[in-house]
């Protein structure tokens, strides 16, 4: 029932070259960065991520990419990244692209033993028709393109077919979690955070505060600790380093 580790890298000493990875955040919000730092100090590499975007040129997932550590992206958004999109079109990542609320059910159902799903999203267009590029070649010819998706009609609407994502470990930050696992995630830090600890099948979670078993009122809890398998408390300076995507000010 005691989860907790004693630092990032041995969270993290187990995940080998080539997995697949359900990391939380959204921009800079909510990152697990300690994790992703061990990550990088570990050399593991060739990893598949899944997350709503790949951060930013020297913060969050953008410190692997640089690197050349992620060989595939899972993502909805991606456009404050420079070395991502370069990596992408110059054929040294591949790249799927996914509707913003289809990547969280897909998530989610993961998480939910759903194996995939209809939605509405995408239908008529190339998420469902295929052929969007997933990988180019070094001459800018696409080398790897999208299948196309099962349709159904329900309602009289077409719906597309999406598959469930289920990763090998997911990496989310919390502002509490207690040595159980239980988890809460602070305000917009909330985001794709609880998604990524349910869809993978081991969690590392690092926490802005560790508590005590029964501080955390139940009613509270965001992730409960059957989803989490290990948990990593922060020092104070880890906590407090946060960074902001754009920072907007008035004269």
């Amino acid at each position: 029932m005691h989860k907790v580790v004693n630092s990032a890298a041995d969270a993290i000493a187990d995940v080998p070259d080539g997995a697949t990875l359900a990391v939380g955040g959204f921009g800079l919000c909510g990152i697990p960065a300690v994790l992703i730092g061990a990550l990088l100090e570990a050399g593991t590499r060739d990893l598949e991520v899944v997350s709503n975007n790949a951060g930013v040129d020297d913060w969050g997932l953008g410190v692997l990419l640089g690197a050349h550590r992620l060989r595939r992206i899972i993502a909805s958004y991606v456009g404050e990244n420079k070395e991502f999109a370069r990596q992408y079109l110059a054929g040294e990542l591949e790249v799927e692209l996914t509707p913003q609320g289809t990547l969280a059910e897909r998530m989610r159902a993961g998480g939910s033993g759903i194996p995939a799903f209809f939605t509405v999203t995408g239908a008529g267009t190339q998420v469902a028709e295929g052929g969007l590029p997933w990988r180019y070649s070094a001459d800018g010819a696409v080398a790897v393109a999208s299948p196309p998706k099962e349709i159904r009609v329900f309602g009289g609407r077409e719906h597309v077919l999406e598959e469930a994502i289920v990763a090998d470990f997911g990496l989310v930050r919390a502002w509490k979690g207690d040595r159980h696992g239980n988890l809460v995630f602070r305000r917009a830090a909330r985001n794709f955070n609880p998604l990524a600890a349910m869809c993978a099948r081991i969690t590392i979670a690092e926490v802005e505060e560790l508590v005590e078993p029964g501080e955390l009122d139940p009613d509270d809890v965001h992730t409960p600790g059957v989803y989490v398998h290990r948990v990593v408390a922060l020092t104070p300076e880890q906590a407090a380093d946060k960074r902001i995507e754009k920072r907007t000010v008035r004269a």
